[in-house]
Protein backbone atom coordinates (compact mmCIF):
# COMPACT_ATOMS: atom_id res chain seq x y z
CA UNK A 1 0.00 0.00 0.00
CA UNK A 2 3.08 2.54 0.75
CA UNK A 3 4.37 2.00 -2.67
CA UNK A 4 0.77 3.24 -3.82
CA UNK A 5 0.91 5.91 -2.05
CA UNK A 6 3.84 7.17 -2.84
CA UNK A 7 3.08 6.77 -6.59
CA UNK A 8 0.10 9.04 -6.15
CA UNK A 9 1.74 11.85 -3.70
CA UNK A 10 0.35 14.51 -6.29
CA UNK A 11 -3.26 13.77 -4.99
CA UNK A 12 -2.40 12.00 -1.40
CA UNK A 13 -5.49 13.69 -0.11
CA UNK A 14 -8.33 12.20 -2.66
CA UNK A 15 -5.94 9.24 -2.88
CA UNK A 16 -6.16 8.61 0.87
CA UNK A 17 -9.82 8.73 0.73
CA UNK A 18 -10.32 6.37 -1.50
CA UNK A 19 -8.27 3.99 0.31
CA UNK A 20 -9.93 4.27 3.76
CA UNK A 21 -13.96 4.43 2.09
CA UNK A 22 -12.91 0.70 -0.17
CA UNK A 23 -11.17 -0.79 2.95
CA UNK A 24 -13.13 0.29 5.80
CA UNK A 25 -12.02 3.76 7.21
CA UNK A 26 -9.22 2.34 9.35
CA UNK A 27 -5.97 0.83 7.79
CA UNK A 28 -2.59 -0.38 8.71
CA UNK A 29 0.07 1.27 6.60
CA UNK A 30 3.44 -1.06 6.47
CA UNK A 31 6.53 0.25 5.16
CA UNK A 32 9.68 -1.78 4.55
CA UNK A 33 11.31 -3.42 7.04
CA UNK A 34 13.77 -1.97 9.31
CA UNK A 35 12.19 1.70 7.80
CA UNK A 36 10.02 2.59 10.63
CA UNK A 37 7.71 3.81 8.65
CA UNK A 38 4.11 1.64 9.73
CA UNK A 39 1.41 3.62 10.81
CA UNK A 40 -2.52 3.72 10.89
CA UNK A 41 -4.38 6.08 9.00
CA UNK A 42 -8.25 6.47 10.13
CA UNK A 43 -11.29 8.70 9.22
CA UNK A 44 -13.81 6.81 11.51
CA UNK A 45 -15.39 9.22 13.47
CA UNK A 46 -15.71 6.71 16.62
CA UNK A 47 -11.82 6.66 16.33
CA UNK A 48 -11.69 9.91 16.26
CA UNK A 49 -13.60 10.92 18.66
CA UNK A 50 -11.86 8.31 21.09
CA UNK A 51 -8.38 9.74 20.24
CA UNK A 52 -9.25 13.77 20.18
CA UNK A 53 -11.84 13.55 23.80
CA UNK A 54 -11.99 10.20 24.98
CA UNK A 55 -8.44 8.84 25.85
CA UNK A 56 -6.76 12.47 24.65
CA UNK A 57 -3.96 12.12 27.16
CA UNK A 58 -2.72 9.11 25.52
CA UNK A 59 -2.73 10.21 22.01
CA UNK A 60 -0.20 12.92 21.51
CA UNK A 61 1.92 14.39 18.44
CA UNK A 62 4.68 12.60 19.99
CA UNK A 63 8.56 13.97 19.47
CA UNK A 64 9.18 12.48 15.92
CA UNK A 65 6.11 14.62 15.06
CA UNK A 66 7.24 17.30 17.06
CA UNK A 67 10.64 17.13 15.50
CA UNK A 68 9.23 17.47 12.06
CA UNK A 69 7.25 20.80 13.28
CA UNK A 70 10.12 22.03 14.85
CA UNK A 71 9.75 25.94 12.75
CA UNK A 72 6.52 26.02 14.67
CA UNK A 73 8.16 25.76 18.34
CA UNK A 74 5.60 25.31 21.36
CA UNK A 75 2.78 28.43 20.62
CA UNK A 76 -0.52 28.04 20.49
CA UNK A 77 -2.91 27.93 17.25
CA UNK A 78 -4.70 31.34 16.78
CA UNK A 79 -4.54 34.24 14.95
CA UNK A 80 -5.75 37.75 13.33
CA UNK A 81 -3.99 40.34 11.21
CA UNK A 82 -4.84 43.75 9.40
CA UNK A 83 -5.63 43.72 5.64
CA UNK A 84 -6.89 46.32 2.73
CA UNK A 85 -7.92 44.31 0.51
CA UNK A 86 -11.07 45.85 -0.39
CA UNK A 87 -9.80 48.68 -2.04
CA UNK A 88 -7.16 46.17 -3.78
CA UNK A 89 -9.77 44.85 -5.49
CA UNK A 90 -12.13 47.46 -6.29
CA UNK A 91 -8.57 48.56 -8.34
CA UNK A 92 -8.63 45.17 -9.66
CA UNK A 93 -11.90 45.70 -10.64
CA UNK A 94 -11.20 48.69 -12.46
CA UNK A 95 -8.37 47.40 -14.22
CA UNK A 96 -10.17 44.79 -15.95
CA UNK A 97 -7.52 41.90 -15.21
CA UNK A 98 -7.33 38.38 -14.19
CA UNK A 99 -6.06 37.88 -11.01
CA UNK A 100 -4.82 35.12 -8.34
CA UNK A 101 -7.62 35.41 -5.69
CA UNK A 102 -5.55 32.82 -3.29
CA UNK A 103 -2.07 34.55 -4.14
CA UNK A 104 -4.08 37.87 -2.79
CA UNK A 105 -5.40 36.66 0.30
CA UNK A 106 -1.87 35.25 1.35
CA UNK A 107 -0.04 38.36 0.28
CA UNK A 108 -2.59 40.28 2.96
CA UNK A 109 -1.20 37.71 5.37
CA UNK A 110 2.63 38.48 4.94
CA UNK A 111 4.95 40.37 3.06
CA UNK A 112 6.63 39.62 -0.11
CA UNK A 113 9.98 37.93 1.38
CA UNK A 114 7.85 36.61 4.55
CA UNK A 115 5.50 34.84 2.60
CA UNK A 116 8.50 33.21 0.63
CA UNK A 117 10.03 31.97 3.66
CA UNK A 118 6.59 30.54 4.77
CA UNK A 119 6.38 28.77 1.82
CA UNK A 120 9.58 27.10 2.43
CA UNK A 121 8.92 26.36 5.60
CA UNK A 122 6.00 24.67 4.76
CA UNK A 123 7.02 22.66 1.78
CA UNK A 124 10.07 21.37 3.95
CA UNK A 125 7.83 20.39 7.01
CA UNK A 126 5.82 18.46 4.60
CA UNK A 127 8.99 16.55 2.92
CA UNK A 128 9.98 15.67 6.53
CA UNK A 129 6.42 14.03 6.74
CA UNK A 130 7.25 11.58 3.89
CA UNK A 131 11.01 10.81 3.53
CA UNK A 132 12.49 8.47 5.58
CA UNK A 133 13.42 10.38 9.03
CA UNK A 134 17.49 9.59 8.74
CA UNK A 135 17.07 11.17 5.15
CA UNK A 136 15.98 14.57 6.12
CA UNK A 137 18.38 14.56 9.26
CA UNK A 138 21.73 13.72 7.24
CA UNK A 139 20.57 16.69 5.08
CA UNK A 140 19.73 19.13 7.85
CA UNK A 141 23.12 17.95 9.64
CA UNK A 142 25.27 18.25 6.41
CA UNK A 143 23.00 21.55 5.70
CA UNK A 144 22.24 20.68 2.27
CA UNK A 145 19.13 20.41 0.09
CA UNK A 146 15.46 21.72 1.54
CA UNK A 147 17.06 21.38 5.05
CA UNK A 148 19.89 24.28 3.80
CA UNK A 149 16.31 25.86 2.14
CA UNK A 150 14.59 25.75 5.64
CA UNK A 151 17.02 27.03 7.35
CA UNK A 152 17.57 30.06 5.57
CA UNK A 153 13.73 30.69 5.74
CA UNK A 154 13.94 30.11 8.91
CA UNK A 155 16.66 32.44 9.91
CA UNK A 156 14.32 35.15 7.82
CA UNK A 157 11.15 34.16 9.22
CA UNK A 158 12.55 34.47 12.72
CA UNK A 159 14.10 38.06 11.67
CA UNK A 160 10.57 38.65 11.00
CA UNK A 161 8.96 37.74 13.86
CA UNK A 162 11.58 39.29 16.42
CA UNK A 163 10.51 42.59 14.53
CA UNK A 164 6.83 42.08 14.93
CA UNK A 165 7.82 41.37 18.62
CA UNK A 166 9.94 44.50 19.56
CA UNK A 167 7.69 47.03 17.74
CA UNK A 168 4.39 45.69 19.79
CA UNK A 169 6.47 45.50 23.36
CA UNK A 170 7.32 48.94 22.47
CA UNK A 171 4.27 50.31 21.48
CA UNK A 172 2.71 48.93 25.30
CA UNK A 173 5.45 50.14 26.80
CA UNK A 174 4.84 53.87 25.06
CA UNK A 175 1.07 53.94 26.61
CA UNK A 176 -0.42 54.02 29.43
CA UNK A 177 -3.30 51.59 30.94
CA UNK A 178 -6.43 53.70 29.87
CA UNK A 179 -4.85 54.30 26.05
CA UNK A 180 -3.90 50.25 25.85
CA UNK A 181 -7.73 49.80 27.01
CA UNK A 182 -9.00 51.73 24.55
CA UNK A 183 -6.90 50.61 21.55
CA UNK A 184 -7.66 48.56 18.58
CA UNK A 185 -6.14 45.09 19.76
CA UNK A 186 -4.72 42.26 17.48
CA UNK A 187 -4.76 39.17 19.53
CA UNK A 188 -0.66 39.22 20.02
CA UNK A 189 -1.58 42.30 22.34
CA UNK A 190 -4.30 41.12 23.91
CA UNK A 191 -2.64 37.61 24.80
CA UNK A 192 0.45 39.87 25.83
CA UNK A 193 -1.25 41.88 28.03
CA UNK A 194 -3.17 39.18 29.51
CA UNK A 195 -0.09 37.25 29.83
CA UNK A 196 1.69 39.98 31.88
CA UNK A 197 4.40 40.09 29.72
CA UNK A 198 4.61 43.66 29.80
CA UNK A 199 4.38 44.27 34.07
CA UNK A 200 5.96 47.45 34.97
CA UNK A 201 8.50 47.70 32.06
CA UNK A 202 10.02 43.83 32.28
CA UNK A 203 9.19 40.93 30.26
CA UNK A 204 8.31 37.92 32.15
CA UNK A 205 8.22 36.11 29.19
CA UNK A 206 11.43 34.75 27.14
CA UNK A 207 12.03 36.00 23.69
CA UNK A 208 11.75 32.39 22.47
CA UNK A 209 8.22 32.00 24.13
CA UNK A 210 6.87 35.33 22.07
CA UNK A 211 8.37 33.92 18.49
CA UNK A 212 6.97 30.47 18.97
CA UNK A 213 3.40 32.12 20.03
CA UNK A 214 3.80 34.82 17.69
CA UNK A 215 4.59 32.42 14.52
CA UNK A 216 1.96 30.15 15.33
CA UNK A 217 -0.90 33.36 15.66
CA UNK A 218 0.91 34.17 12.02
CA UNK A 219 0.45 30.60 10.79
CA UNK A 220 -2.89 29.90 11.79
CA UNK A 221 -4.24 33.06 10.25
CA UNK A 222 -2.99 32.48 6.60
CA UNK A 223 -5.81 31.13 5.76
CA UNK A 224 -8.38 33.85 7.92
CA UNK A 225 -8.15 37.45 7.52
CA UNK A 226 -9.40 40.54 9.42
CA UNK A 227 -10.78 43.58 7.82
CA UNK A 228 -10.24 46.92 9.61
CA UNK A 229 -11.43 49.34 6.57
CA UNK A 230 -15.03 49.97 8.10
CA UNK A 231 -16.42 51.59 5.19
CA UNK A 232 -16.50 48.60 2.96
CA UNK A 233 -17.91 46.28 5.88
CA UNK A 234 -21.84 45.66 4.78
CA UNK A 235 -22.68 43.72 8.61
CA UNK A 236 -21.83 44.29 12.05
CA UNK A 237 -20.76 41.60 14.38
CA UNK A 238 -24.40 41.16 15.94
CA UNK A 239 -25.97 40.62 12.19
CA UNK A 240 -23.31 38.75 11.18
CA UNK A 241 -24.22 36.08 13.28
CA UNK A 242 -27.97 36.07 11.26
CA UNK A 243 -26.84 34.98 8.48
CA UNK A 244 -27.46 31.57 8.75
CA UNK A 245 -26.96 30.50 4.72
CA UNK A 246 -23.77 32.42 4.89
CA UNK A 247 -22.18 30.29 7.93
CA UNK A 248 -23.87 27.06 6.47
CA UNK A 249 -21.67 27.72 3.04
CA UNK A 250 -18.69 28.22 4.82
CA UNK A 251 -18.99 24.70 7.10
CA UNK A 252 -19.81 23.32 3.79
CA UNK A 253 -16.55 24.37 2.33
CA UNK A 254 -14.03 23.33 5.22
CA UNK A 255 -16.39 19.96 5.58
CA UNK A 256 -14.99 19.49 1.72
CA UNK A 257 -11.43 20.83 2.04
CA UNK A 258 -10.48 21.83 5.38
CA UNK A 259 -7.54 23.64 6.31
CA UNK A 260 -5.41 21.25 7.41
CA UNK A 261 -6.30 17.59 5.60
CA UNK A 262 -4.40 15.20 8.36
CA UNK A 263 -3.84 15.39 12.00
CA UNK A 264 -1.15 13.07 13.36
CA UNK A 265 -1.29 11.73 16.61
CA UNK A 266 1.25 8.80 18.39
CA UNK A 267 0.18 6.52 20.93
CA UNK A 268 1.79 6.98 24.43
CA UNK A 269 0.70 3.55 25.48
CA UNK A 270 -0.76 0.23 23.85
CA UNK A 271 -3.98 0.57 23.10
CA UNK A 272 -7.60 -0.60 21.29
CA UNK A 273 -9.23 1.80 19.26
CA UNK A 274 -13.28 1.60 19.25
CA UNK A 275 -13.11 0.01 15.43
CA UNK A 276 -11.05 -3.25 17.46
CA UNK A 277 -7.47 -2.26 15.75
CA UNK A 278 -4.46 -3.01 18.53
CA UNK A 279 -2.14 -0.11 18.93
CA UNK A 280 0.83 -0.54 19.64
CA UNK A 281 3.01 2.28 22.16
CA UNK A 282 4.71 4.49 20.13
CA UNK A 283 2.76 3.69 16.94
CA UNK A 284 1.84 6.55 14.53
CA UNK A 285 -1.91 7.40 14.02
CA UNK A 286 -2.87 10.06 11.17
CA UNK A 287 -6.73 11.34 11.29
CA UNK A 288 -7.54 12.05 7.61
CA UNK A 289 -9.76 15.32 8.41
CA UNK A 290 -9.90 15.19 4.19
CA UNK A 291 -11.50 11.80 4.09
CA UNK A 292 -13.79 12.55 6.77
CA UNK A 293 -15.45 14.86 5.09
CA UNK A 294 -16.13 12.54 2.15
CA UNK A 295 -17.53 9.62 4.31
CA UNK A 296 -20.64 8.40 2.82
CA UNK A 297 -21.14 7.08 6.57
CA UNK A 298 -21.63 10.77 8.03
CA UNK A 299 -22.62 12.72 5.47
CA UNK A 300 -24.80 10.45 3.02
CA UNK A 301 -24.65 9.59 -0.71
CA UNK A 302 -24.54 13.09 -1.67
CA UNK A 303 -21.36 13.46 0.59
CA UNK A 304 -19.53 14.90 -2.44
CA UNK A 305 -21.89 16.83 -3.52
CA UNK A 306 -21.24 20.66 -2.23
CA UNK A 307 -24.98 21.63 -0.40
CA UNK A 308 -25.23 24.34 2.05
CA UNK A 309 -28.81 23.11 2.73
CA UNK A 310 -27.07 20.27 4.90
CA UNK A 311 -26.35 22.18 7.56
CA UNK A 312 -30.01 24.15 8.32
CA UNK A 313 -32.61 22.65 9.56
CA UNK A 314 -36.22 22.45 8.11
CA UNK A 315 -36.99 25.31 11.03
CA UNK A 316 -34.22 27.48 9.14
CA UNK A 317 -31.91 27.25 11.96
CA UNK A 318 -28.39 25.60 11.66
CA UNK A 319 -27.91 22.39 12.66
CA UNK A 320 -25.20 21.27 14.91
CA UNK A 321 -22.61 18.70 13.91
CA UNK A 322 -20.34 17.22 16.73
CA UNK A 323 -16.87 17.71 16.29
CA UNK A 324 -15.68 14.10 16.18
CA UNK A 325 -17.75 14.55 12.58
CA UNK A 326 -16.85 18.06 11.23
CA UNK A 327 -13.33 17.69 12.44
CA UNK A 328 -11.49 20.97 10.54
CA UNK A 329 -11.43 23.11 14.22
CA UNK A 330 -10.09 19.75 15.72
CA UNK A 331 -12.14 18.24 18.85
CA UNK A 332 -12.04 17.67 22.56
CA UNK A 333 -9.23 19.48 24.60
CA UNK A 334 -7.82 20.22 21.72
CA UNK A 335 -10.32 21.91 19.90
CA UNK A 336 -9.22 25.13 17.85
CA UNK A 337 -9.22 28.21 20.30
CA UNK A 338 -10.25 30.63 17.61
CA UNK A 339 -13.15 28.83 16.08
CA UNK A 340 -15.89 31.49 16.53
CA UNK A 341 -13.50 34.24 15.74
CA UNK A 342 -12.37 32.59 12.30
CA UNK A 343 -16.00 32.28 11.68
CA UNK A 344 -16.39 36.19 12.03
CA UNK A 345 -13.30 36.88 10.24
CA UNK A 346 -14.27 34.78 6.98
CA UNK A 347 -18.29 36.63 7.34
CA UNK A 348 -16.20 39.67 7.35
CA UNK A 349 -14.32 38.79 4.52
CA UNK A 350 -17.12 37.25 2.59
CA UNK A 351 -20.00 39.63 2.89
CA UNK A 352 -17.25 42.52 2.12
CA UNK A 353 -16.91 41.30 -1.34
CA UNK A 354 -19.42 39.64 -2.16
CA UNK A 355 -21.68 42.86 -1.05
CA UNK A 356 -19.18 45.19 -3.30
CA UNK A 357 -18.00 43.12 -6.23
CA UNK A 358 -19.37 40.00 -8.40
CA UNK A 359 -16.66 37.31 -8.54
CA UNK A 360 -16.48 35.14 -11.69
CA UNK A 361 -14.04 32.08 -11.83
CA UNK A 362 -11.89 32.10 -15.22
CA UNK A 363 -13.56 29.35 -17.94
CA UNK A 364 -12.02 26.17 -17.27
CA UNK A 365 -9.81 26.73 -14.97
CA UNK A 366 -9.24 24.04 -12.80
CA UNK A 367 -9.70 23.81 -8.89
CA UNK A 368 -8.33 20.75 -6.78
CA UNK A 369 -6.03 20.92 -3.65
CA UNK A 370 -2.35 20.19 -3.15
CA UNK A 371 -0.54 18.07 -0.88
CA UNK A 372 0.56 20.66 2.22
CA UNK A 373 0.61 20.70 5.37
CA UNK A 374 -1.64 24.02 4.73
CA UNK A 375 -4.29 22.79 2.34
CA UNK A 376 -3.82 25.21 -1.14
CA UNK A 377 -5.02 25.15 -4.61
CA UNK A 378 -2.63 23.64 -6.94
CA UNK A 379 -3.68 25.81 -9.69
CA UNK A 380 -4.48 28.70 -7.60
CA UNK A 381 -8.10 30.50 -8.20
CA UNK A 382 -7.81 32.67 -11.30
CA UNK A 383 -10.90 35.07 -11.21
CA UNK A 384 -12.37 38.05 -12.70
CA UNK A 385 -13.67 41.02 -10.70
CA UNK A 386 -16.00 43.63 -11.74
CA UNK A 387 -17.49 46.55 -9.39
CA UNK A 388 -21.39 45.73 -8.80
CA UNK A 389 -23.46 48.68 -9.51
CA UNK A 390 -25.60 49.38 -6.55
Amino acid sequence: MLPGLFRNASHMCDCTSRILQHYGATVEVKGPWCTGMNFFITSDPMNADYMLSKNFLNYEKGSEIREILEPLGDGIINSDSDWGLIPLLNHISKSEIEVDLQEVFKRFTFDNSCLMAFDEIEEAILLRHIVLNWCWKLQRWLQIGQEKKLRKAWDAFDRFLNQCIESKREELLSRDKTHLEEAKFDLLTAYMMQEEIVNMGVCSKSNNFLRDTTFNLIAAGSDTMGADDKRWECFGIQELGTLVYLHAALCEALRLYPVVAFDPRTAVKADILPSGHRISANTPIIISLYAMGRMEEIWGEDCMQYKSQRWISEQGGLIIVPSYKFTSFGGGPRSCLGKAMAFIQMKIVATSIIWNFHVEIIEGHPVSPIVSVVLHMKHCLKVRITKRRV
